[in-house]
């Protein structure tokens, strides 16, 4: 954006219009949340000048020490959060306050403009926004910014309506440094402007932020501190409530739930850090992002350095927190810290860290664990195929729903429990869903048998599934892929075993190889089926079905392997169609339908409507003679 010098309105980028839209108009009762966000964006800009004055002190001026100072003006309706921070530049502001920069609001905003109005409303309190919740309470937002070393300021204008002005502004009328937000609060929004209720919502909501808090309780009177900048992290654990946890955790975080699990710890030896973390309770809606990047800060010496190092796993990114060293020097570059052996060092013992914690979670606390597993499992499974060395680990944080769990989550060392005899395997099927993979017919000769097979319902498992792990040297085997070789598993007690097929009844299955031709690579008798008449499976040496899918639908697969056609040779259908006589159109007809019915139970769209509905009009006219 180039330097203006007229004041004519902008529109907003679209995603931020809609966004504001249900800010202005939010019946959240809670609005709070407005004052925590702004506060922790003052405190981001403090601490980020902090860092570029390690290199730069001149930006510090005469004025070393970072604050934010909050003014109220009851006779004005009015109320301003002030910092002395690192200030944004005319061109910054059109940048940060006319677009939507990350992609979590994005998410949000997709999330709640689905919702209903009451859960909508919900939403706008558990997952801050940002600056624009300024709109909930706000009439007017004008923000005045200097940035640090510059000689010029920049005033942003908007009543959150769709439009907003960027102008210059005289340096008087702006901080020395910083950034000064002014809301012209609306009519039902005045209690902002009482001096025990703001000190009140501060200390509760942003008591912990690393930068000194000041309250001014009119323009003209003396600024009181109400909260010291004191580093959380750096206070001894016994010192701390959970209250205070669960106020630093929402301002580092920008979310309004409360953590589900809190990681604070001071590790000593070789490399000296200390860790502050937290698990949320509900998903961030940028948990899967394409970027997918962590949201852990890094500080050297309560320095803040960054948010972009990579400081966990992207299969942690859930984790949100920081870790402050005592390694790293203060004049390293951002570019450079990713490459610092300090850095390795914490990122190794960090992710184990949070792994052990788990573990230890999900024995100590079943019912706790078992709520984050279903909050974050699809994410810690990408580490299945992404982080070798800790495989092991994770397969034993794993849960999954099984076909003998009744919809319970089972561990895979529950599932090494019951493994039958002979039984060479963990079993597994891939679908969109429990109910559809529950009656799938290549299920049936394994439910026969009482083998309990894990039923997989996320994008991930398709690929780590198909990665050529084991669990206690018991490899991962898809139902649907290759010869069941269930037969080496026995029936219960008293199941008569299916006789061989008949000679009649594979002449028919002959017969339906070569009607099919190329579109299958095989059609063979069944182990698998017990009820349905066919199936569909992959090769023996092709991928899962559900992963071919996958990469067909993402454009990454030219071409599928040919499926081959299951027929379970004793159902009635199949020795009617198998028996001397049978009408041989009747039974070419019932080839190709057989092959479309396998094709549909498997989740097929690629049926020929025009043939399959000509021969199931054949066939039953066949029937009704």
């Amino acid at each position: 954006m180039t330097t203006t010098t007229t004041t004519t309105p902008r529109s907003f980028e679209a995603d931020v219009a809609k966004l504001l839209h249900m800010m202005v108009h939010s019946v959240y009762s809670d609005k709070d949340v407005f004052l925590r966000e702004l506060i922790s964006n003052a405190a981001d800009a403090c601490e980020k000048l902090r860092y570029e004055g390690l290199s730069n002190a001149s930006l510090l001026g005469d004025d070393g020490q970072p604050r934010i100072t909050v003014t109220l003006d009851a006779e004005a309706r009015r109320l301003t959060i002030e910092d002395n921070g690192i200030g944004m530049s005319e061109d910054e502001l059109g940048e940060a306050l006319g677009t939507i920069a990350r992609s979590g609001t994005k998410a949000f905003m997709d999330r709640i403009a689905g919702a209903k109005d009451a859960e909508g409303s919900q939403l706008i309190g558990q997952f801050g926004v940002g600056f624009y919740s300024a709109f909930m309470v706000a009439d007017q937002v004008e923000v005045v910014s200097r940035r640090a070393g510059a000689e010029t300021a920049a005033l942003w204008s908007s009543d959150g309506q769709g439009t907003y002005t960027i102008e210059p502004v005289d340096i008087a009328q702006a901080p020395a440094r910083g950034t000064r937000v002014l809301l012209q609060l609306k009519d039902d929004a005045t209690r902002y402007t009482d001096a025990f209720t703001i000190e009140r919502t501060i200390k509760a909501q942003s008591g912990h932020v690393p930068v000194p808090i000041f309250l001014k309780d009119t323009p003209d009177s003396e600024p009181k501190q109400i909260a010291d900048g004191a580093a959380l992290w750096t206070k001894p654990k016994a010192e701390i409530s959970p209250e205070d946890y669960t106020d630093f955790y929402r301002s580092v975080a920008g979310q309004f739930d409360a953590p589900a699990l809190t990681l604070h710890y001071r590790a000593e030896g070789v490399h000296e850090y200390t860790v502050l973390a937290f698990i949320p309770e509900t998903k961030p809606f940028d948990l899967f992002d394409p970027d997918r990047a962590g949201r852990m800060k890094l500080y050297v010496r309560r320095v803040f350095i960054t948010d972009e190092a990579e400081i966990l796993p992207r299969y942690l990114r859930f984790v949100r927190g920081l870790v402050d060293s005592s390694d790293l020097p203060l004049n390293v570059s951002r570019e450079m810290i990713q490459d610092s052996p300090v850095l390795a060092a914490i990122q190794k013992g960090v992710s184990n860290r949070v792994l052990s914690e788990l573990d230890k979670l999900s024995t100590n606390d079943t019912e706790r664990y078992l709520k984050l597993w279903d909050t974050f499992g699809a994410v810690l499974k990408e580490g299945l195929y992404e982080d070798y060395a800790r495989r092991e680990t994770l397969l034993g944080l794993a849960r999954f729903k099984t076909t003998t769990s009744n919809g319970e989550w089972r561990s895979l060392k529950d599932y090494a429990a019951g493994l039958k005899d002979n039984q060479t395997a963990v079993y597994y099927a891939l679908g969109p869903d429990l109910d559809r993979l529950a009656s799938s017919p290549q299920l049936e000769g394994f439910r026969a048998r009482g083998i309990e097979v894990l039923l997989l319902t996320d994008h991930v498992d398709s690929f780590w599934a198909a990665a050529g792990m084991d669990f206690d040297g018991k490899p991962f085997k898809s139902v649907t892929q290759g010869l069941a070789d269930l037969s080496l598993i026995a029936l219960p007690e008293g199941t008569e075993p299916t006789p061989p097929a008949s000679e009649t009844v594979n002449d028919f299955i002959a017969f339906v190889k070569t009607t099919l031709g190329d579109a299958v690579s095989d059609v063979r008798v069944s182990e698998r089926l017990t009820e349905s008449a066919v199936c569909l499976v992959a090769p023996d040496t092709g991928m899962d079905r559900q992963l071919e899918k996958l990469l067909a639908g993402a454009g990454r697969l030219e071409t599928a392997a040919k499926p081959v056609l299951e027929i379970n040779s004793r159902h009635p259908l199949i020795e009617k169609l198998g028996a001397e006589g049978a009408d041989p159109a009747l039974r070419e007809d019932a080839a190709h339908l057989l092959f479309d019915e396998a094709r549909i139970a498997d989740g097929e769209l690629r049926v020929d409507p025009r043939a399959f509905s000509a021969r199931l009009t054949r066939v039953l006219g066949r029937g009704l003679g």
